[in-house]
């Protein structure tokens, strides 16, 4: 296998408030390969947008500071994390970009979405107005916007939903990054459009060779368009393995849960199943496994337990848990329901 494109060892991160210190990401690792889509799936609050903002140096600091360390083939012999401002800025757009969750609130509301585009492009290329001109409209084509010369001339609340989710698509990809996070790309919008620009963000990756890490709490969305996922709760990675294998044989009882508690299509009851008890706080974060207080399976030495990510399956399966092998097997597990 050929080095990862981005490696990610021991990430932190750290966001202070009135009540504590909350340990939002603790830990986190992982490697994105070459072409590869990475899916970070997991509740509300699991730590899967800051890892994203923090690997593209968007989190505020203070409150926010981090740790670890983070190699990016684009800045050879470097932390990512050390790396200052103003080589993020040249990283930024070129060779890591970012989709955002809020389209609405990610555009600039008094700005034409052509000159946005625009700007992303001349940011990292030095062309003339006409040649800005020509790519802004060439990336409109790209992603689907139809009557691109008359639409450039808009603002973003004259576009629907998804059309601002291309036109922010066209920003992230303008200056052809080598690595794309994708944060939720496609919150609040209808299934039909979904789809449309799931399709799309396929497509572009395909064509152009970049890796892709895919931000959602839709275990359909990820099952559809990524190579590997990656599962978090409470800021931490609780199992990691390629699509099928953890689809068809998870480890983390977390993992179990969350797929047990998918709504089926043949189902006819009226009660959708839910995980039992609410994920943790992370100010003032107890020892011992995170999940232990809503796993079936928990034993007192979880609650004592320094939790590490295990290896299963030969070494590509890894998870967070020591009763990974009776997980695996049990054949009851207890969910709460709702009517």
């Amino acid at each position: 296998m050929t080095e990862p494109i981005l490696t990610v060892d021991g990430l932190h991160t750290f966001i202070g408030t009135d009540s504590g210190v909350v340990r939002a990401v603790d830990g986190v690792s992982f490697t994105l390969q070459r072409g590869e889509i990475l899916g970070l799936v997991g509740e509300s609050g699991s730590g899967k947008s800051v890892t994203c903002r923090t690997l593209m140096g968007l989190m505020p600091s203070p409150p926010a500071w981090w740790a670890g360390d983070v190699r990016y083939a684009g800045l050879p012999g470097r932390n990512l994390l050390d790396a200052r401002e103003r080589e993020l800025q040249r990283l930024r757009g070129a060779h890591l970009s970012m989709i955002f969750q809020d389209p609405m609130s990610a555009l600039n509301p008094v700005m034409r979405v052509g000159d946005q585009i625009e700007e992303a492009v001349a940011a990292h290329e030095r062309l003339g107005p006409r040649e800005r001109r020509r790519r802004a409209l060439e990336l409109f084509d790209r992603v689907g916007i139809p009557a691109a010369s008359r639409r450039m001339r808009s603002y973003p609340h004259e576009f629907s939903g998804g059309m601002r989710q291309r036109v922010l698509i066209a920003v992230a990809i303008a200056s052809r990054p080598k690595v794309l996070f994708a944060d939720e790309p496609t919150t609040a919008l209808d299934v039909i459009i979904q789809d449309q620009i799931l399709s799309l963000l396929l497509e572009l990756q395909r064509d152009s060779g970049m890796s892709m890490v895919l931000v959602s709490h839709d275990l359909g969305v990820i099952a559809e368009m990524c190579d590997r996922i990656a599962v978090m709760y409470a800021g931490e990675i609780a199992e990691l393995a390629d699509t099928a294998t953890l689809l068809t044989k998870p480890r983390h009882p977390y993992t179990i849960s969350l797929l047990r508690s998918l709504p089926e299509t043949e189902q006819r009851t009226r009660f959708l199943p839910s995980i039992v008890g609410t994920p943790p706080q992370l100010i003032d974060v107890e020892p011992g496994c995170r999940f232990a207080p809503r796993c079936p399976l928990a034993e007192r030495e979880c609650h004592e337990w320094t939790t590490e990510l295990l290896t299963a399956e030969g070494g590509a399966h890894l998870v967070r848990c020591r009763r990974h092998d009776d997980a695996r097997r049990s054949e009851t597990w207890p969910v709460q329901s709702f009517a």
